[in-house]
């Protein structure tokens, strides 16, 4: 009797259902209503409970059998470009055979347009490329791509919304690259749930992966965002796919950016910047002068700076703006920059120079879009302000680089030789800098090191500095 009882235990205990996150596989035996792992709400399901014991079992291989790696081909693994150049620098020299890429950005930003140039430049360097578009008609693709000169006799179009039409369309023409435009609007009818859906996109990307890895065929999948900027589905789907790409820009600049937030073939670090205009879209080599307004004008209220997009240094304008204010809370505003910094740059400037600005409105911007998310941008928004406030400008020819602290002290900053270098390359003299700035400068350049924000206004220019000093 004992012994049934054990046995009805372990059975029961067997089949107990089980819980699983439908975003990142985290598994409970209890429902639920936030996954444990990536705290996500309303996403444990209730799974069955797989059987004891394993259920796979040794096969022949089927494709090739193990080798010493010194004897593995390498031919195969190699970056082929695509004739976009900002778009390779990010991949890390081209994409590779069999490689899947998922390019994700906001509606909007340029990812159709940018994908569309490069797959006529890939058609008509000799190569078979199928472009499956699933939000727009085939018609609206031509017309786009007559408007951009992307026309190539290579370039093959399809508007499919369904997995097996897609599989189908690769069947016939065995191209040399797909890109699906995009991964949430096609869904298998073999699958539950609506486009876009969990299961959906899982099972379109396990697809579409599948076919690229067994055919040696490069795939690029178009992907959406919520609303906080991050991919939107699954978060395996980043996890399966070889590389991730965010499309960044404003809607209302010109300037777009391709950041690799995952690459297995290449660095992360890296920047591809790109000019959106109405004839479609070009890659920038030389990016700053995008950001740069007055490089050669002494204008108060502005201050040029040298920040790190991954490896790629770009001079960029900051401008400020100071007005007296009629309102008891005065207005801090700001474009490009983080209100925070600001405020804590404002409230050092306030105790460490005496400068009165809590009667003042205060607007900080950044010229073409850009967004500052470095703090070596720190010195050059305090002088940018000190020269709005003073009404005088920072001398021609300098630029400001360095970390602000708390304590008014200057903090140095990673890169500062690319820094200066790219100064040094579009004509700037003067350079502020923290103290202990290692290498030579560059030619033509003169270091002015800083050790704080008060001595780093006087290397600047004397007059910036307030008549008024706080009370001890």
């Amino acid at each position: 009797m004992a012994t049934t009882t054990r046995t009805t235990s372990s059975a029961a205990r067997a089949t107990r259902p089980g819980y699983r996150c439908s975003e990142c596989g985290w598994t409970t035996s209890k429902w639920v209503g936030r996954c444990g792992e990536c705290q996500e709400w309303g996403t444990v399901a209730e799974t069955a409970a797989a059987a004891s014991g394993p259920k796979t079992v040794a096969s022949a291989p089927t494709r090739s059998v193990a080798q010493p790696i010194g004897e593995i081909d390498v031919d195969t693994a190699q970056a082929s470009p695509t004739g976009i150049s900002e778009f390779d620098r990010v991949l890390g020299g081209g994409i590779v055979p069999g490689a899947v890429v998922l390019l994700a950005g906001e509606p909007g930003v340029g990812k159709s347009t940018l994908l569309l140039d490069v797959a006529s430049t890939t058609a008509r360097a000799g190569r078979k490329v199928l472009y499956i578009t699933g939000e727009e008609s085939a018609g609206q693709v031509r017309l786009r791509a007559e408007r951009i000169d992307a026309l190539a006799p290579s370039l093959l179009l399809a508007a499919e919304t369904d997995l097996g039409q897609v599989l189908g369309q690769i069947e016939a023409t065995d191209p040399d690259l797909l890109i699906v435009d995009s991964v949430q609007t096609i869904a298998s009818a073999q699958v539950d749930g609506s486009p876009g859906g969990v299961s959906q996109v899982r099972e379109v990307a396990g697809a579409l992966i599948a076919a690229a890895k067994g055919r040696n065929m490069p795939v690029v999948l178009v992907g959406h965002v919520t609303k906080d900027g991050s991919v939107a589905g699954p978060r395996t789907l980043e996890h399966l796919v070889d590389v991730v790409l965010q499309f960044e820009g404003d809607r209302h600049s010109r300037l777009r950016m391709v950041r690799a937030v995952k690459n297995r073939y290449g660095p992360t670090d890296e920047v591809g910047c790109f000019e959106l205009t109405e004839d479609g879209i070009t890659g920038l080599a030389d990016p700053s002068g995008l950001f740069l307004s007055h490089i050669n004008l002494a204008v108060p209220g502005t201050c040029v700076t040298v920040t790190l997009e991954g490896r790629r240094p770009l001079a960029l304008e900051i401008q400020s703006l100071v007005v007296a204010s009629p309102l008891a809370n005065p207005r801090r505003t700001t474009s490009g920059i983080d209100s925070s910094r600001l405020a804590m740059i404002l409230a050092v400037i306030h105790r460490h120079l005496g400068a009165r600005l809590t009667d003042a409105d205060v607007y900080v911007s950044t010229i073409g879009g850009a967004r500052v998310t470095e703090p070596a941008a720190d010195l050059a928004i305090a002088l940018a302000t000190l020269s709005a406030l003073e009404n005088k400008p920072v001398p021609v020819g300098t630029i400001a680089i360095g970390e602000v602290g708390l304590a008014g002290e200057l903090r140095a900053v990673a890169g500062i030789s690319r820094r200066l270098s790219e100064a040094a390359r579009l004509g700037f003299t003067r350079a502020v800098v923290p103290p202990g700035t290692s290498g030579p400068a560059p030619a033509g350049m003169t270091l002015l090191p800083a050790a704080n924000l008060a001595e780093a206004v006087q290397r600047t220019q004397q007059s910036l500095l307030p008549q008024t000093r706080p009370d001890a």
